[in-house]
């Protein structure tokens, strides 16, 4: 190992700050083991704090009809069919508990007259079941992660850019870091490392993120380790960001204001979301609304920064300041708009990432032994449209998970602490970080400007075929420009460096994002939801290390294949090395039916090959009260078919993929004509 390379140990490292980081961090120092958490920012700074409208848990405090199947049901549907089921079941199980977790931390959540934990409603949610604090919840729930995993002793290392995850003998075993203020280097080495990183949206213009943040960090830190990665092109417009001025343009205007009753207008005075979702209207799921948004602005309808108007003045200033507090004096500090008498102008602005490293539902486990991901840098959860408060509870559920796991995985020791020095791989990062020291050409900053700019105009809201090519060649390029980049001088030259690191980052994911919106022969989440084609709209991709150049070095042209001759598991989103194809869902369209009564819990359609749609009593029992539309095939539970099941859970060795009985079905019919898609409903009684 390098003489000048300082060495820390750790059974468990956990990378990233945030909510999910910090959450695995306790969860792992909670089960025994021996924890490092490093990140970019402060402990209490890191992207979490941008989280403003709340988090979903089926309390029923407020709404005592609801429920998890209901929540489970609400994820899957406005998830198009791509979220995986046995992540979307643990989530909606365990949201509750993660909930009263963080009460017992001390989370000051907002609460009814009578004491209990308020709820108010956001986009596609059939009842109120958010949880919130103001409008500043990612802020209060990292703070009280903070403060629990303060008195649990664990130890920081922040504003520590890493740059690579160090692999020995096909395990990972820790990574490779530099302090962004002094550049002292570090190998971190473990049993286990678990990524909590966030997402890539940083690579588009205008977006909701920090400009040193989201730049796919941690994705391309597994993609380079050997870790698959999966559904990267599906990537969440925020209908509302503010348009003006430049320097704050994409900063969020939360969905708690249409939560709180915020109405959309074009520059006509029009409400025009009657147009597009004339039932749920501004609590529409938030692809619609963006697209929505979108197209008022794309036709001429739009305001005079280019956006479209959000007015919640009619709900008054006592209202507003106790609901809203944060946007209220936002508003007055960026714009001087007293949004308790006049609108907001906002516009589509790029917000999360919903693809992500490829990860086993029950632990987040990744193709790689010893690597873990959670929260926004992880795939499975949100398919392709994720629902607003579902990614606070997300960071909870799975950030204990695999923490837990970590921590379980470390106990019996691995290539790090115990065994060897990664020393070949320490030697690499620290050359790569000497390569990049060493003056060159270009800019980083004025790089990623380049880029983000490149990915909103041929790879943002609206993309289509021949954009995406171009795209593909720009980004060729930019990649042979950073070839030649360095960041030596003096002065900032430890952010310049992160700079570089970061744009590194960014193209890989950008490559892979766009291949996969190539490859992606039909409109779901940003890209114009309502054009889709009735063959091929439910379809995973994923990529792996290696498939974006061969051997000899030629690029390699993106390979569809034919799903239905490859068959495969129906439920799973992979695909093999070297290939941004895609998997098939199979579908089957079946009546609507009302799953407490028994005699629709053995309702079958004359020639379905799926089998019962519910092939035992506990299938009907499990969902009491839940009214499933052919919108969400073929049922909840055991409607794939025992033996598909039994090969799925095999495969997977995930617990709750198993036949007849806790399995939950991500299929759904075909996609009607109409724009139209009512909410999922639960009967009472």
């Amino acid at each position: 190992m390098a003489a000048d390379v300082l060495t820390r140990r750790a059974r468990v490292l956990v990378i990233g700050t945030g909510g999910a980081g910090l959450r695995a961090a306790i969860a792992a120092v909670e089960s025994g083991a021996d924890v490092l958490v490093v990140g970019k920012r402060g402990r209490a700074d890191a992207h979490t704090v941008m989280a403003a409208g709340g988090i979903n848990a089926a309390l029923g405090t407020v709404d005592p009809e609801d429920s998890w199947q209901q929540h489970f049901a609400d994820t899957v549907r406005e998830s198009y069919g791509l979220a995986h089921p046995a992540v979307a079941e643990i989530l909606t199980r365990e949201a509750p508990a993660a909930i009263q977790e963080l009460v017992d931390w001390g989370c000051a959540f907002a609460r009814t007259p009578d004491g209990k934990l308020d709820q108010r409603y956001f986009g596609a949610h059939r009842y109120r079941r958010t949880c919130y604090a103001g409008d500043h919840t990612g802020r209060d729930i990292i703070e009280a992660l903070v403060r629990r995993a303060e008195a649990l002793g664990v130890p920081f290392v922040e504003h520590t850019h890493v740059t690579r995850l160090l692999v020995e003998d096909g395990r990972c075993a820790g990574a490779f870091g530099f302090d962004l203020r002094t550049g002292e280097q570090t190998a971190f080495l473990a049993d286990a490392v678990v990524l909590g990183t966030g997402g890539h949206t940083s690579l588009w213009h205008p977006n909701t993120s920090r400009t040193d943040e989201n730049w796919g960090e941690g994705i391309a830190l597994a993609l380079s380790a050997g870790a698959e990665l999966m559904d990267m092109e599906l990537v969440q417009f925020h209908p509302t960001g503010l348009v003006a001025p430049e320097d704050i343009a994409g900063t969020l205007v939360t969905e708690a204001v249409r939560g709180e009753g915020g109405i959309l207008t074009n520059a006509l005075g029009e409400r025009f979301m009657a147009r597009y979702d004339p039932e749920r209207m501004e609590l529409s799921t938030r692809d619609r609304v963006a697209l929505a948004n979108y197209t008022e602005i794309l036709e001429g309808r739009g305001g005079p920064h280019g956006g479209v108007f959000l007015d919640v003045s009619h709900r008054g200033l006592d209202h507003i300041q106790e609901r809203l507090p944060k946007m209220y004096r936002q508003l007055l500090a960026f714009q001087g708009v007293d949004i308790s008498k006049e609108p907001m102008e906002v516009a589509p602005t790029a917000h999360y990432s919903m693809g992500g490293i490829a990860v086993e539902p029950e632990t987040h486990t990744t193709t790689v032994p010893g690597l873990f991901a959670a929260g926004e840098c992880a795939s499975g959860l949100h398919g392709a449209n994720r629902l607003g408060g579902n990614s606070l509870v997300d960071i909870l559920v799975f950030g204990r998970r695999a923490g837990t796991e970590a921590a379980r995985i470390a106990g019996q020791g691995g290539a790090g602490v115990g065994g060897g020095q990664a020393a070949g791989a320490v030697a690499d990062a620290a050359g790569e970080l000497d390569a990049l020291l060493a003056a060159g050409e270009g800019s980083p900053k004025e790089l990623q400007d380049t880029l983000r700019s490149l990915m909103w105009e041929r790879c943002g809201v609206v993309r289509t075929e021949a954009g995406l090519l171009v795209c593909l060649e720009e980004l060729a390029g930019l990649t042979e420009a950073s070839g030649a980049m360095g960041v030596g001088g003096d002065g900032e030259r430890w952010n310049r460096l992160a700079h570089g690191m970061d744009l590194r980052s960014g193209l890989m994911t950008a490559e892979a994002t766009v291949r996969g919106a190539w490859a992606r022969r039909a409109s779901r989440c940003g890209p114009n939801p309502y054009r889709r084609s009735p063959r091929t709209w439910r379809r995973g991709s994923t990529a792996k290390p290696g498939r974006r150049l061969g051997a000899d070095g030629e690029r390699r042209a993106v390979e569809r294949e034919d799903a239905a001759a490859r068959g495969g598991d129906p439920c799973d989103h992979r695909v093999r090395p070297d290939v941004a194809h895609r998997v098939e869902r199979d579908h089957v369209a079946v009546p609507k039916v009302r799953l407490d009564r028994p005699e629709d819990r053995a309702v079958r359609r004359p020639g379905d090959p799926l089998g019962d749609l519910h092939a035992e009593a506990q299938a009907g029992r499990a969902l009491a009260g839940v009214l499933v539309d052919e919108d969400l095939l073929p049922g909840l539970s055991g409607g794939v078919g025992r033996e598909r099941v039994a090969e799925a859970g095999r495969r997977r060795g995930g617990e709750r993929v198993r036949a007849g009985k806790d399995h939950r079905s991500c299929h759904h019919r075909r996609h009607q004509q109409s724009a139209h898609r009512p909410p999922l409903s639960v009967a009472s009684g």
